[in-house]
């Protein structure tokens, strides 16, 4: 048997050894790729490079799903993280890169610490010079500490540490949204080896250039890359928030800074949650709108998906550190360990997320509160 702590943090570390921004995500994926083929979990890539995964439910028998009663859940993350892109020499032995994400501003000031890199994974180390131009024209001097050609267009990221535990938390240069990726990875893991499958398919999508504008994600759902009905669950690494915070384990997204979640999804996460207490009271899990960013979710409801999310809460966002300083994102190794458990457990619930306690309860009027009203009228 797997020790499935153990196996969650793995996945998480290779991924990790991995650095990618949006439209390199070579690495990551192939990662992806390799530990699905370890697995034994059937996957295949689109035409834009995003990854799907697929574990059949019990009711589709490894078929098609459209008539099945209980429709399929998507688990998605993307695997891109800010950064940068170096796109032409700019004299004087520097190379000038483009902005790719939300990096923080402080990373375009000079003697931040960088990495280009090349095929194979090779890293060069570099330095930031500065930045000149305004808006989609402004670039990123880079200056290579050892002098060499580069094949360009060549991703840069931060010189920062690619996975490290310290004591209760996991430290990344990209735990956004590595974490979401480990995290779908772990709970499929989990999945495929009980013995009894969940009732409907359950599907893994890794995305591409998410950072850029939710890219992948928005063809994905243009294609049709999930079956009609399919609920739509993103999971990010999302800046913490009064209400949700480190610690107190992964949040149950309701919604993003552009929408409102479906509220038919997002009862598959409160049934889970649910389960869960009943396995263990101590298990923690939040429930917050995460209005710092826009996630994935959002780009599934667009086009008709019903669509809810899961997020880690996450510190040092984007590598910006409170003080201006460039460092490692972090996420609470409970948090990300509750948020595994959550995945794999509201894959179970998607039947019976019809069930929750709130539901149940709203849905009973108490007899005296009835006659009470039809007793007593309003009189005019």
């Amino acid at each position: 048997m797997a020790d499935e702590r153990a196996e969650a943090l793995e996945f998480l570390e290779r991924l990790g050894r991995h650095p990618a921004v949006a439209f390199h995500e070579a690495g990551v994926a192939a990662e992806v790729t390799a530990i699905l083929d370890g697995l034994g979990i059937q996957h295949r890539a689109d035409e834009w490079g995003n990854i799907l995964a697929k574990i059949p439910g019990a009711e589709s028998a490894g078929g098609e799903t459209a008539d099945a009663a209980t429709p399929p859940l998507a688990i998605i993350a993307h695997m891109d993280h800010p950064g940068f892109e170096i796109v032409e020499p700019g004299g004087d032995g520097l190379w000038l890169a483009a902005v790719l994400g939300g990096v923080p501003p402080s990373s375009l000031a000079a003697g931040i610490p960088l990495l280009a890199l090349q095929p194979g994974g090779r890293r060069l180390a570099a330095v930031s010079e500065g930045a000149q131009g305004e808006g989609e024209a402004k670039r990123l001097l880079v200056r290579l500490q050892q002098p060499a050609e580069l094949d360009c267009p060549a991703p840069v990221v931060f010189d920062l540490p690619d996975f490290a535990l310290d004591g209760d938390f996991i430290r990344m240069r990209a735990v956004d949204d590595l974490a979401g990726c480990a995290g779908i990875l772990a709970a499929l893991a989990r999945l495929s080896r009980r013995p009894e499958p969940p009732a409907g398919d359950i599907y893994g999508l890794f995305t591409r250039a998410e950072e850029v504008g939710l890219v992948g994600a928005r063809l994905a759902a243009e294609s049709g890359l999930l079956p009609p009905g399919a609920l739509a669950l993103s999971v990010e690494s999302s800046r913490t928030l009064p209400g949700a915070e480190q610690g107190q384990g992964p949040v149950i997204r309701v919604g993003d800074a552009g929408y409102t979640f479906a509220a038919d999804a997002e009862a598959a996460l409160i049934r889970a949650r649910e389960a869960l207490r009943e396995q263990d009271a101590a298990f923690r899990c939040q429930r917050q709108l995460m209005s710092g960013g826009v996630c994935e979710a959002s780009a599934f409801a667009l086009y008709g998906y019903a669509a809810t999310g899961m997020a880690f809460p996450l510190g040092n966002y984007h590598n910006g550190a409170p003080d201006g300083r460039i460092e490692a994102e972090y996420i609470h190794l409970d948090d990300y360990l509750g948020g595994v458990a959550l995945l794999e457990e509201t894959a179970r619930r998607v039947a019976d997320r019809a069930h929750t306690a709130f539901r149940q309860r709203l849905s009973q009027i108490p007899a005296p509160q009835r006659q009470r009203l039809l007793s007593q009228p309003i009189k005019n």
